[in-house]
This record gives structure tokens, sequence and C-alpha cells, in this order.
């Protein structure tokens, strides 16, 4: 299979820099067997939570075409002897980010660590690299690049002047609309809104359009909209769970209201919600969503680094042989924002963080979908692409959630939200063969999602060392990137 033609940042500059990450990247496409059979494995049953024990299968053509216990004669072209591990769907990162125009091939060389990492599938919730991902996503579907299944929902909605670049600002309904229309010509697998300058009326029509359209959409909420006015305009996913603790505020409508009015500015409606929470209004919200569909993506991670970084020292977590400088350099930014903080206020904000935290058993127990991600991205201080996830799972853990309940979200109901629960998110017959091998049980304790032994991709077959060398591809390609801009 050829190399991929990357452009570079500097045209005619550097050309050993993309040679090498273009070898880093290209994907060298393995001979399949017709039929592969795994054996002696324990199936993890994410829809039922439980351990299936010593169970053997038969995978051809990418696809489960037979499970059965290990006492059943299945014949298959090789075999391959799982030595009793564990063996469960591949997972899902509901939310991450591509971003930075200056980091194209920054971004670009982290796509094989998700599979290193055991997640075959990402929810792309938009960013200034739309055009770049497109490109991405239809190269990994086609097999020439090594990467997860991208869903992207492009470019994000917003209002005029806005804070985020590569945005789509909008200020009426024609220019929303004619943004839709863009968006539908790009392919884009969802919709995704965020409130920092986009007005409330509009944002509750583009809401309707994007449904009307037949989108699923993904949102920050605006203070000048209540939760329940989003859910009825046919929100289908919260990106954040600090959105929905407005539900435990008695006067949530009325401050929406004030604010879509004009009679309240936003800092004093931020300020109100910090006065009080009535948990039992909130579990009734709650409901309320869950009887919309509405899903909820807490994305725990980047509040917990936030809170402490005052006591954790990231100069030598290991991820970060991954990520270049200039990467690791948009993390001042949000530290920036955060400015000098009191012991008081790093308190408030590890509090803050708790809080929010503890709501997470109550949308479970209202029934509400919950999406598992983890909002890595460049701007988003130390949660690292691929690894944030299982950071994330394991924040869900400390909350309360069992194991069982989380590989769920991570997996199935990621699959399910997509509309693509037939094909992909549990291991049964006649779905396909994204698959995670891991070294000790995942239903046990969620942690042992990083103990990966092997991943099986559309049926291809991973061995440790494949990923290993996925890893290594991307750390020697971070030293020529940063090699080549320092000029050396």
């Amino acid at each position: 299979m050829p190399l991929l033609k990357l452009s570079s940042p500097h045209p005619g500059k550097h050309p050993s820099l993309v040679s090498a990450l273009c070898l880093a990247l290209a994907l060298a496409a393995p001979l399949q067997a017709e039929t592969l059979k795994l054996t002696h494995f324990q199936l993890v049953d994410v829809e039922q939570g439980r351990l299936l024990q010593d169970r053997q299968m038969l995978i051809e053509d990418g696809r489960i075409v037979r499970i059965a216990p290990a006492t059943e004669v299945l014949v298959a072209d090789s075999s391959r002897d799982l030595g009793g591990r564990y063996l469960m769907p591949s997972l899902w990162d509901m939310h991450v980010h591509f971003e930075g125009r200056e980091l194209v091939e920054d971004n670009a060389l982290l796509l094989p660590l998700y599979l290193a990492y055991g997640i075959t599938a990402v929810r792309e919730a938009a960013s200034d690299l739309a055009p770049e991902v497109m490109v991405w996503r239809k190269q990994i579907a086609n097999g020439e690049r090594v990467g997860p299944r991208i869903f992207s929902a492009g470019q994000k909605f917003e209002g005029i002047d806005s804070l985020w670049n590569g945005d789509l600002e909008v200020g009426d309904e024609a220019a929303m609309a004619r943004g839709m229309d863009k968006l539908t010509a790009m392919g884009v697998d969802f919709i995704k809104i965020t409130e920092n300058t986009l007005q409330p009326e509009l944002y509750l029509k583009t809401v309707a359009e994007a449904r009307r359209r037949g989108y699923r959409v993904s949102s920050h909420i605006p203070y000048g909209v209540s939760v329940a006015e989003a859910a009825n305009a046919g929100l289908s996913s919260i990106e954040h769970l600090s959105y929905v603790l407005r539900l435990g505020h008695q006067d949530e409508p009325e401050i929406a209201a004030s604010v879509r009015s004009g009679t309240l500015e936003v800092k004093e409606a931020a300020a109100r919600y910090g006065l009080g929470f009535d948990q039992t209004l909130a579990d009734k919200g709650y409901r309320m969503l869950a009887a919309q569909g509405v899903a909820v993506t807490p994305t725990l991670i980047g509040g917990y680094q936030l809170a402490n970084l005052d006591a954790t020292d990231h100069s030598a977590d290991g991820f970060l042989r991954y990520l270049t400088s200039a990467f690791t350099d948009k993390y001042s930014w949000r530290i920036e924002r955060m400015g000098e903080q009191t012991p008081a206020q790093w308190q408030a904000r590890k509090q803050k963080y708790q809080d929010e935290a503890a709501q997470l058993s109550r949308l479970d127990a209202a029934g509400v979908m919950l999406l598992a991600g983890s909002d890595s991205a460049a701007l988003n201080t130390y949660v690292y692409p691929a690894e944030g996830l299982h950071s994330e799972l394991q924040l869900w853990q400390q909350a309360g959630l069992s194991p069982a309940r989380i590989l769920r979200a991570a997996t199935l109901d990621g699959a399910r939200f997509m509309g693509l629960e037939k094909d992909y998110g549990s291991i049964a017959e006649g779905k396909r063969a994204d698959l995670l091998l891991l070294r000790a049980n995942p239903l046990a304790d969620i942690s042992a999602t990083m103990q990966i032994e092997a991943l099986i991709q559309g049926g291809e077959f991973h061995e440790r060392a494949q990923l290993d060398t996925w890893l290594g591809n991307a750390a020697a390609a971070v030293q020529i990137l940063n090699t080549g801009r320092r000029g050396i």
C-alpha cells in the first residue's frame, strides 16, 4: 500500500520530517485468513455485565459468525489460543477534538494511538481542523490510514465573535441555514452547538433545524435556555455534566428567561446557580432527560485535572512522549485563564469537581444514557488523547459506578447513540469483530482496560507488539517534528 502524502505547515522545508511521519502513520495491510478461530477466552458480556467462561469464536470477513463453548468443534483456517484472557468489545471515546491549524501533523500522528489504547471509534465534537478530519475519516474507512473510526461534527455552531477558532458563527436564521447546508455538504455525522456568543432563540432554532434535517444534536446549553427547553427542542446529548446541575435549582427556568430577555447578565446567572442545589429537584430533572432520550457525556477528567493542578506534577507523565511541544504549549491557555488562586479557591474548585462527580450515579439511577468521552484536545490541559478515556472511566468508578455499568457506557451505549448497535458495541454473532483482549478482568476493576494484550479491528488481529510499534512510531515522529521546528 502506498504511503500517505501529508501536507507540511512549511511547504518545501523538512522533507525528511514529513517522510518519517508518513512512515509512522502508514498502514501495512496484514494478510487476513478467510476464517479465524479464537479459543480459550473469557467473554465480557457488556449487555448483561457478566463473564462467560472458556468460550471460542469464529471470525469471517470481519464479523463474528459463531460464539460457542470450548467443547464445541469449530473448524477454521487459522486459530489463536487466547490463554484464558478477557475478551471485550473495543472502546468508543464519545467526545474528542483534533484542533489547531498549526497542529495538523501533531494530531494526525495520534490517530494510531487510539487503537493502541483499545479505542476503535471516536466522536469528534468539531474543531478548526474539520477539512483534515474529514480526509482522515475517509482514509481510515478505506484502509489507507491507521486509526479509529471517526464520527465528526465538522464545525460547531456559535454566535458572532465567539471565543473559538474555526466555528460556524451565525447571527440569524439565514446564516444558520447556510451553515447547516455547508455541514450537510461536508457529510458530518452529527451537529455540535456551543454557547459562547450564540443567542438563546437562535440556539433553540438551530437545535430544531438540525433535528428536522435528521441529525443528532450535541450541545452545551446557554444560560438563556433552560435544560428542559433544550431537551424539548430536540437535543440528543448534553456535553459536560456541569450543565445538568442547573436542574437542581428551583428558579432555573426563571434564570434562563431573565438572561434571554436581557434583564440578567450571564455572570449574575452563574452566581445564582452557585447559591443552592436541591437533589430531589435535580433527580426529577434527570428523569425528564431520560424520558426525552437526552444523553449526557460527563467528561469528568477535564475538571479533575484542573482542580488538582496544585498537587500534581505532570512533567513525568509517560504520555508526553507522544505529544509535540507545540501541542503541549496549548495547555497553558487554561492554566492562564485560571490565574493565581488562593488555597481557598483551590479547595472550592476541588469541591466543585466532587459535587459534579456525585451526580453521575444519580443520572444513572434516573435512567439517563451516559456516554464515555474524554474531551481530549490540545486546549484541554493534561487530558491526553486515547489515554484520557481510560482516566475518565477510572473517575467514574471512583464516583460510584460499577465496572459493568462503565463498560456498557464505553462500548454499547456509544454504538447505540450513533444508531450502530446492530453492528458494534458488544460481542454477539453477526456483529463486527472490533474486540479488545485484556490481561485482567474489567468487571472487577475498570483499570483493567489499560492492560491490553491485543486488539482486533474489523477481524484483523493486532498483537501487543504491533500496538507497541504504533506507540514507538508516534514517539519517533514527535522527536522529528520537535527537532524540525527548532531548526536543528
